[in-house]
């Protein structure tokens, strides 16, 4: 307000001089801890000497100067060709304290994120701002109840002391999490959507049990997403409650109203006149084919996407596209039109709030520059660009003009990037123990780092894997990591191995929906047999060494990555030996189909094929063979189905399976929590290299039903299946349950 009224007084008093003068001397006056060098720099003055001032530039200067915060008050005068600036300089703040928390992490984050820091400049309204963040911070560790009063104290030297009087209160958890009304899907399928889960006593490191406004805001977003994209195009959440249990723990209600589905009707696309229409053909086959289907987001979406991608190919720089929809009973009519922005050109961007995040990872994300003509749809995928890092608690965009020329604000505010996860899981195949480490910005650079170790019963494999974004402005990202692993499988089959090496790789879409992933990887492996072990297994003890190019294209048409329910994947992986002890030539396929016959009703297919063989005569390392894992093929143990050497089963050098499913959502749909599937299995592993005696070419099969149970420790998934075609050496495996929890 202050700011707002002397701004007012010097621009009110300016206006009735003129300066013919020229401005000969500046002089600064009231600066005590500001030198003389840096005022002039940041008001920009020096540039005006000995020329006239306008009264529009004199306003610059004054505003300038304000906005760096440095000063409370400023008033300039002209007299005799001396400009005098007059300053009163804001209080320095010499210390923040945080009284009633003794966390050193939350401590650090409080410090990390607000505004009002150590050393700089104190400025009253920025207060109430500051204990804004901090409440938001402690709710969204669990503090709920959390009241925060701050006290500012004034010392001699025109520095103040900042203290935030806060009470924690106890942690608020969720207990349950329920969803009420028309929601038409299971409760169990709703809980996979949103962030928000079920608190329970071993769920030591999650912070998503606990309860947090913004992350209930964010699950009415996930809720609603979901349901546009199953054709809901009405939906509405109703509220989202949440009722206290006792003293800590809350019940969380989400009240939906998913009203009646929607179809794509009539898709039209407006083509202005002097557009070729022959580059839109595609566009006009693609809005044929979406007629009838239900509606979505994400389908308008790829259709906006495919156009622009047009409109900037043919140089249309100040082309939009936008659409209209309307209703006929249960049909949606859209009108896909083109719209002439203004031609202006980006004079200058503003990157605002990165304290620890370096301001070239953000620019690194922009799809505009300066100098460039501005586009809404660029600049738009810019922001959500920025956003998709997960490395930002909050993005926003100020947009001027100023000399016929846009300047961009971006204001950003940094989140804490850490996390910690663990998690365990048991089943029919033994028990597993994972733990990890994740950091999406390593060192400010926007670097992600992956740690993790997982623990099972015959050894354990630990991996550091580390993404560099747009590596050396390639508009790739590089993917490094190392990588251990042992199997200790001595007393039960006569070997054990162990793996280390490293891999370097990147990953992008080279066309549209087509992506490919090169890697070069070397690891160095040794393999150790005992008394137990076959004579061809002895043969192959010793240590390797093998540099191996791998590179994987995938054709990616599903209308989700997460719980697809239509649409296709394709895959072509190969491994090429480069230098090594025992070259070896990998080949895989796999193809995945989904086809929504109901919005619970999916039917799924999935084939999957891969080879390895030799390319010196010499036997495929033990190691490198290959099997089915139970996933593949329900009714037989992990890994136990092909040729065997005695009593070990020793993989093939050929693998394949076909898995034929679908859900079934009638089949006791009042149970919330618990989805039904049947499903067909088809697999097979043959092929010895080594000794063909001991192949074992067998189509096997099996049918059963399978039950995914969202329980109050995990999701607990069942398998009954009955094999119906079998080897007499296979072990089957009619029941089988694995289940799984994070902490």
């Amino acid at each position: 307000m202050n700011k707002f009224i002397y701004f007012f007084i010097i621009f009110f008093l300016i206006s009735f001089n003129s300066y013919s003068e020229k401005i000969s001397e500046i002089k600064i006056e009231g600066n005590k801890r500001i030198t003389d060098d840096t005022i002039k720099l940041f008001s920009g003055i020096e540039k005006f000497k000995k020329k006239d001032l306008s009264e529009n530039e004199l306003n610059i200067l004054l505003k300038q100067l304000y906005e760096t915060n440095f000063f409370e008050n400023v008033t300039i005068n002209i007299n005799n060709g001396i400009l005098i600036i007059k300053v009163k300089e804001n209080p320095l703040i010499q210390t923040v304290k945080f009284v009633g928390v003794e966390n050193k992490k939350i401590i650090k984050a409080l410090e990390e994120n607000i505004k009002l820091k150590e050393r700089t400049s104190y400025l009253k309204n920025d207060v109430k701002k500051d204990e804004s963040k901090i409440i938001n911070i402690l709710k969204s560790a669990g503090y709920y109840f959390v009241e925060v009063d701050s006290t500012i104290n004034k010392n001699k030297n025109n520095t103040v002391d900042i203290n935030y009087a806060i009470k924690l209160g106890e942690k608020a958890y969720i207990k349950k999490i329920k969803f009420i009304g028309n929601k038409v899907f299971k409760a169990g399928r709703l809980k996979k959507v949103i962030v928000s889960e079920e608190g329970r006593f071993w769920k030591f490191i999650s912070k998503t049990k606990y309860l947090d406004v913004s992350r209930i805001r964010l699950d009415e977003k996930l809720l609603k997403n979901f349901y546009k994209n199953k054709g809901y195009y009405n939906v509405s959440i109703e509220s989202s409650s949440a009722k206290v249990i006792d003293d800590v723990n809350f019940e969380l209600t989400f009240n939906i109203n998913a009203g009646k589905k929607y179809y794509f009707n009539n898709l039209k696309l407006e083509i202005p006149s002097d557009f070729d229409k022959k580059n839109f053909v595609k566009i006009e086959e693609i809005l044929s084919k979406t007629q009838g289907q239900h509606y979505s987001l994400n389908r308008i979406n790829k259709i906006l996407k495919k156009i622009d991608t047009i409109i900037f190919d043919k140089e249309y720089k100040f082309l939009t596209a936008s659409f209209k929809e309307t209703i006929e009973d249960d049909k949606i009519n859209m009108t896909i039109y083109f719209e002439e922005s203004k031609k202006i050109y980006i004079g200058r961007i503003n990157i605002l709030g990165n304290y620890i995040t370096q301001e070239k990872v953000i620019r690194n994300k922009l799809l505009i520059d300066e100098g460039d003509p501005f586009n809404d749809i660029l600049f738009t995928k810019s922001i959500n660009s920025i956003k998709g890092t997960g490395i930002f608690a909050k993005v926003e965009s100020k947009i001027k003009e100023e000399n016929n020329k846009k300047i961009i604000d971006i204001q950003v505010e940094e989140s804490p990037t850490g996390e910690i996860m663990a998690g365990a899981g048991t089943g029919t195949s033994g028990s597993t123990i994972t733990a990890g480490i994740k950091e999406k910005n390593y060192l400010g650079k926007g670097i992600k780092l992956n740690s993790s170790v997982t623990l099972r019963q015959d050894g354990a494999d630990i991996k550091v894997q580390r993404t560099d974004p747009n590596f050396k402005n390639t508009e790739k990202d590089l993917i490094t990591s190392v990588e251990n692993s042992t199997r200790d499988l001595l007393s039960r089959f006569g070997y054990k191995n162990r793996r280390t090496g490293f891999t370097v790789g990147t990953s992008y879409e080279q066309f549209e929906d087509i992506y490919f992933t090169p890697k070069l990887s070397v690891f160095q492996e040794s393999l150790e047999t005992g008394s137990k072990a076959s004579a061809s297994q002895k043969k192959q003890e010793g240590d390797y060494l093998e540099t191996n190019l791998n590179y994987r294209f995938t054709l990616n048409k599903l209308n989700q990555n997460y719980q697809p329910s239509s649409g296709y994947k394709a895959s072509f992986s190969q491994t090429i030996p480069v230098l090594t002890d025992d070259a070896a030539l990998s080949n895989s396929i796999t193809i995945s189909n989904y086809y929504p016959i109901t919005d619970e009703m999916i039917f799924s297919l999935n084939f999957h094929t891969k080879a390895i063989n030799s390319l010196n005569d010499e036997d495929v390392r033990l190691s490198k063979r290959l099997y089915l894992p139970s996933r593949r093929l329900r009714g037989f143990e992990s890994g136990k189905i092909g040729p065997k050497d005695g009593s070990d089963f020793i993989g093939g050098n050929y693998a394949t399976s076909l898995n034929i499913s679908t859900t079934l959502p009638e089949l006791l749909k009042d149970l919330e929590n618990i989805d039904f599937k049947f499903f067909y299995d088809l697999g097979n592993v043959w092929g010895v290299d080594y000794n063909s005696s001991l192949d074992n070419n067998k189509i096997r099969s099996s049918t059963g039903l399978s039950i995914d149970w969202f329980t109050p420790i995990g999701p607990l998934s069942f398998s009954f299946a009955q094999p119906l075609t079998k080897a007499d050496s296979d072990i089957t495996e009619t029941f089988r349950f694995d289940i799984g929890t994070t902490f």
